[in-house]
C-alpha cells in the first residue's frame, strides 16, 4: 500500500527509509535552507508501526578564517584539509580533524566522508553551532563525533552499522539508507509530545524521536499530508484508508496517536484505537501506543 513521502523540516537533508512490512515511501532532497527527512506511515493491513529514518542539512553563513575570536564568535577554516576518505564510526582521521559526512557533487544530499579540520575551541554536544560553506559541506563548529544539526551539535552514532548506539542514553541513532549520515536524536514519547517547542514526536527504526514540526498552518486533524512531520503535535500522516473523513486520494492523511488502555476517544466516524504495532511486539515504554483508524 502506497504510503507518505518524505519528512520536511527547516534545516536539514533526506535519508531513505528503514524498511517496513508495508513498503516505505522514496525520497527527496532538500532544496538550500530547507529540511528534509524521510519517513514511513502505518499499514493498517499489517498494523500500523512504522520506522522512519530522518537526516539534517543545516546552513550558515561562511566567515572568513577558522578561529573564535575574544567575543566567541566562530569563523570557518581557510580552506580545510580535506583528506582521503574516512570511518565515522571510529573517526580515523589525523589529530585536529574529524570524519563528517558531505555531498561530493557539491548538492545537498550528503553521500560520502571526509576528514575536516576542527575549529579551535569546538562546540560540545547540544552546543550551538554553525555550518561552514554549502549546506552540505561537511564542516561545521562541532567536536570530534558530533554534527552541526539545525543549530545544535548532536551526537553521530556510536559503535557500528550492525550495532549502532548513542553516546547520550536519551538519544536514538538514525542511519541513512547509504550509511553515510549517522545522527543521534532526542527520544520522545508520541502519547506525550515531549519534544521541545517546534518539534514535534515520530517514530524511527529504533525509537521514537523529535525532528521539526513542518505542518505550518496545515497539519491538523483529517488534513491532508505528504511527510512523516507535516502534521501537528499528537498527529501523525497515515494512510487515508484510516479514516472516512479523510479523501482516499490523499497521498496521507493526519490522524491522532491514541492509548489503547483508555476508552476510545478517536474522532473519525467508526474509529477505534488500534495498537501501533498491529501483531509484532511492542516497543518497551510503548505498550499501550495506538492510531486512530478504521478497523480492517
Amino acid at each position: 500500500m502506497s504510503r507518505p513521502g518524505d519528512f520536511e523540516s527547516s534545516a536539514t537533508e533526506t535519508v531513505g527509509p528503514s524498511g517496513d512490512p508495508g513498503g516505505g515511501p522514496a525520497t527527496t532532497e532538500p532544496d538550500p535552507g530547507t529540511t528534509t527527512t524521510s519517513a514511513t506511515t502505518p499499514n493498517p493491513t499489517t498494523g500500523p508501526g512504522d520506522d522512519p529514518v530522518t537526516s539534517s542539512t543545516t546552513t550558515g553563513s561562511a566567515p572568513s578564517s577558522t578561529t573564535r575570536d575574544s567575543d566567541g564568535f566562530i569563523t570557518p577554516p581557510d580552506g580545510g584539509t580535506h583528506g582521503p576518505h574516512c570511518d565515522q564510526w571510529v573517526q580515523d582521521c589525523p589529530e585536529g580533524q574529524k570524519c563528517s559526512p558531505f555531498a561530493d557533487d557539491g548538492g545537498n544530499s550528503w553521500n560520502n566522508l571526509k576528514c575536516v579540520d576542527v575549529v579551535r575551541d569546538p562546540g560540545g554536544l547540544y552546543e550551538p553551532c554553525e555550518n561552514f560553506g554549502a549546506n552540505a559541506s561537511g564542516e561545521d563548529s562541532c567536536d570530534v563525533g558530533l554534527l552541526c544539526w539545525e543549530g545544535k551539535c548532536l551526537g553521530m552514532c556510536t559503535g557500528s552499522p550492525d550495532k549502532p548506539g548513542c553516546t547520550d542514553p536519551d538519544a536514538s541513532c538514525i542511519l541513512t539508507s547509504e550509511g553515510v549520515l549517522t545522527l543521534c536524536l532526542p527520544k520522545c514519547d508520541p502519547l506525550k509530545q515531549d519534544c521541545d517547542p517546534g518539534q514535534v514526536c515520530i517514530p524511527s527504526p529504533f525509537d521514537f524521536v523529535c525532528v521539526i514540526d513542518s505542518s505550518g498552518e496545515d497539519g491538523q486533524l483529517f488534513d491532508e499530508c505528504e511527510f512523516a512531520n507535516a502534521c501537528d503535535p499528537g498527529l501523525f500522516c497515515v494512510d487515508p484508508q484510516l479514516a472516512s473523513e479523510c479523501d482516499p486520494q490523499f497521498v496521507g492523511c493526519c490522524q491522532p496517536f491514541c492509548d489503547i488502555t483508555q476508552p476510545n476517544t478517536c474522532p473519525g466516524q467508526g474509529q477505534e484505537c488500534l495498537s501501533w504495532w498491529g501483531q509484532d511486539p511492542p516497543q518497551p515504554g510503548h505498550e499501550k501506543l495506538g492510531i486512530c483508524g478504521l478497523p480492517f
